[in-house]
């Protein structure tokens, strides 16, 4: 994931902004971390490159 997107994305419960916690980068993409919402307080997970921005009730 680059690292700009974070910019435009929103979480996908409440429309908050997203803090972005690297892990693991590679050639200035992130490829392990977490995106976080402060307003609603979820995390969603960055797993090889890819955010997963499914609500938490149903993501596995």
């Amino acid at each position: 994931m680059k690292k700009e997107l974070v910019d435009i994305l929103a979480c996908p419960v409440c429309k908050g902004d997203l803090v972005l916690n690297i892990q693991k980068e590679e050639n200035n993409e992130v490829v392990e971390g977490t995106l976080y919402c402060g307003k609603c307080d979820e995390y969603y997970p960055i797993n090889g490159g890819i955010p997963n921005l499914l609500p938490p009730d149903i993501r596995d």
